[in-house]
């Protein structure tokens, strides 16, 4: 009895310590391009996370069986609550000591490595090496590139489209009532020309749309479009997360037969939660201001590619680390709009 309170205490701390490193790099590109301050970007980071987290109970149970262990080390071994034991602590530890000096780390990396480790000292060579490299390192190693290549391909697409339109923070567009030259079948002298008011809309800016339509016209600004599209984005990339971090986590409390899964699930999410309100700010710092600048196109697009492979991952059960996929996306995203000495130093470390 008692070991299985300290395996939960020890799944709870590694809850709390991968919220407090973990949690804010969903937002990290609203608060290092100045979209919002430091507390809506964590509370937006946590009430998402949470249900990205309960969503986890209908859609990740493939994550709970891969970081169960089965499959890498030996049954008798992977159900052993000295070995699930060893994991956790190891895995919290390794996290919490990055978030007290502000280093962004991979839970997903740490949990792999905890769980190689301990599987090692446990049964040495017996350790399932094929398991390892396919379903473990094949996808952390291969989704860094693939969110660099994606995330660089989507942000020049959306640059070009936006420079070959023509757009600026100023534009807006406008929807109204405008009054227009109404033609007429019928001969008519010169000065004599019918006008009527139509349902119009226009690409242009804020001024001239008020010059151009009458009475009301709904005008949505480009620079206030493309911050509500930065914020739901940083809020899809936070419920992925969520969705791809909490099960794997969770697969720690198997052992717990009194606790079922969707149970965990929720235990582990408010660990997460907690955490994240408590101990982000350290990891805030580094993951909006100290990795690079961002304007508010790279921040959305590098949101939007982390979030798309984030998911797709989460329900394919492959162990992709949120941390590594989002840099990748970030490093894309500030590549792709030219700077390229950024990609070279990433690169070289």
């Amino acid at each position: 009895m008692i070991i299985l309170i300290i395996i939960f205490l020890a799944t709870f701390f590694l809850a709390y310590s991968n919220g407090a490193n973990d949690n804010f790099k969903g937002v990290a590109t609203l608060f290092g391009s100045k979209t919002t301050n430091y507390k809506y970007a964590i509370w937006w980071a946590t009430i998402t996370t949470f249900a990205g987290s309960l969503a986890s109970i209908f859609f990740a149970y493939g994550l709970v069986k891969t970081f169960s262990g089965k499959g890498l080390v030996p049954q008798s071994i992977s159900s052993a609550p000295e070995f699930l034991t060893a994991v956790a602590i190891g895995a919290a530890i390794t996290v919490m000591v990055a978030t007290i000096t502000g280093f962004p780390i991979s839970t997903t990396h740490s949990l792999t490595g905890a769980l190689v480790g301990a599987g090692f000292i446990a049964v040495g060579s017996q350790v399932n090496f094929a398991v390892l490299g396919s379903v473990f390192f094949m996808p952390l190693l291969l989704s860094p590139v693939i969110a660099t290549v994606f995330g660089s391909v989507l942000y020049m697409i959306f640059r070009s489209i936006r420079i070959r339109s023509g757009i600026t923070k100023e534009w807006c567009i406008c929807v109204g009532e405008q009054r227009k030259a109404i033609p007429s079948c019928m001969p008519a002298p010169a000065l004599s020309v019918k006008y009527g008011n139509t349902i119009g809309a226009a690409l242009d800016t804020e001024e001239n749309c008020r010059e151009i339509y009458q009475r009301r016209f709904l005008g949505i600004n480009s620079q206030k479009l493309l911050d509500s599209l930065h914020f739901c984005s940083a809020g899809v990339v936070s419920f992925a997360r969520g969705l791809n971090d909490t099960p794997k986590i969770v697969a720690l409390l198997l052992l717990m037969k009194g606790l079922s899964i969707p149970w965990g699930m929720f235990t582990v999410a408010l660990g997460m939660a907690v955490g994240g309100l408590l101990n982000a700010r350290k990891v805030a710092e580094t993951m909006s201001n100290k990795i690079t600048k961002l304007n508010h196109g790279q921040g959305f697009t590098a949101n939007l590619v982390t979030s798309i492979l984030v998911i797709f991952a989460s329900k394919l059960g492959m162990p992709v680390s949120t941390t590594h996929v989002s840099v990748g996306s970030l490093f894309a995203a500030v590549f792709s709009g030219g700077a390229y000495w950024i990609l070279g130093k990433w690169l070289f470390n």
